[in-house]
């Protein structure tokens, strides 16, 4: 099992929300309206970020966006590898997103598999306008050709470095931590 010590905070609860407030302005500078839209979080963390990410672009904009809760474990091309009993979640989308924008939200992006688990669901689900990735922070070390649209903040990391973006709504407090590899046990 692999063990980690956090080497640093690497964004606050303050950080957090002008990096969601920016995001939210750049949502609306890059698409001009977003009256066809509909914001997904990927479960878990992308839900709450999803969730503020709307609440801010209420906030600023006024424009009130449907929103939905996506579950990609179905999708993942490491199911098998993650545990012998994966649990799986609902699904949740209010409308139909044929014809839709898409703003996909996800807390870290790393390998570009879980973004292309969730492409993989949603282009199941119908085949919308466009899709545009929203993430918290971008770590590097893509294997799959895949890139955010709108990012919180670029984090350059080792391979034996990870990412934490803890969340009040789930950890009782908002940071994004950086941690490195202790040790690895067999």
């Amino acid at each position: 099992m692999k063990k980690f010590i956090e080497k640093a905070v690497i964004m606050d609860e303050d950080q957090m929300d002008r990096a969601l407030k920016r995001i939210a302005h750049e949502l609306l500078e890059k698409n001009k309206t977003l009256d066809n839209a509909v914001i997904l979080g990927i479960r878990t963390r992308g839900v709450p970020l999803a969730e503020r990410l709307k609440k801010t672009i209420e906030e600023i904009h006024g424009i009130v966006l449907p929103i939905g809760v996506l579950d990609i474990n179905l999708y993942r091309d490491d199911l098998t590898s993650l545990t012998e009993q994966p649990v799986i979640h609902q699904t949740v989308i209010p409308v139909g997103i044929k014809g839709k924008k898409i703003i996909l939200v996800d807390d870290v992006l790393y390998t570009g598999r879980t973004i292309r688990a969730a492409l993989d669901s949603i282009i199941d689900m119908g085949r919308p306008e466009l899709i545009q990735l929203v993430v918290m922070v971008d770590r590097g070390h893509r294997e799959l050709p895949i890139r955010a649209d709108f990012v919180g903040k670029n984090v350059p990391t080792s391979k034996r470095e990870k990412i934490d973006v803890l969340l009040k709504e789930i950890d009782g407090i908002d940071k994004v931590v950086i941690k490195e590899l202790l040790e690895e046990d067999e």
